[in-house]
């Protein structure tokens, strides 16, 4: 049997996903059971638009509720107290700037349940924190990006 996927997540990212599951389950499932016990009453459902779209989004809401339900059965805490204070890794905030000189960028690293660039929090699954992990402060990093290579000088690790 093949091992089961775990998801690292923050103890921050944990609580977020746990308070997600508790919106979902008891605002807008409700909500949706109630616009569908609404649009029933309209008459013939071959016909009604408002019925099936809430049957379909009740599908993809209950494909969500499941979902953040396996992640958070699956979840592994991230702890970067084993890792050396100056070395990038799961949880931890990398400032670095491309070489020769261009500004510096800051991202944290986070399992890929909890990324979203547009908060400067990425997956450890992209490229730049793949090339990132297991290099420490200071270091000059080749990453393999998919339009080629970037040269990084990580400048902080927090």
């Amino acid at each position: 049997m093949a091992e089961e996927k775990t998801y690292p997540l923050t103890a921050e990212g944990k609580q977020q996903k746990e308070k997600e599951l508790e919106t979902l389950k008891t605002k807008t499932r409700p909500e949706i059971i109630e616009r569908i016990k609404i649009a029933r009453s309209f008459g013939d459902l071959s016909e009604n638009s408002e019925y099936e779209s809430a049957k379909d989004e009740q599908a993809f809401i209950e494909g969500q509720i499941s979902k953040i339900e396996h992640i958070l059965q699956n979840v592994e805490i991230i702890d970067d107290t084993a890792v050396a204070k100056d070395e990038v890794s799961l949880g931890r905030t990398i400032t670095f700037k491309e070489l020769p000189d261009e500004d510096p960028e800051t991202y944290t690293i986070v399992g890929e349940s909890e990324a979203d660039p547009m908060t400067g929090k990425i997956s450890n699954e992209s490229p730049i924190a793949a090339g990132l992990l297991g290099h420490k402060l200071n270091d000059e990093v080749t990453i393999k990006i998919p339009s080629g290579e970037m040269k990084v000088k990580i400048i902080s690790v927090e």
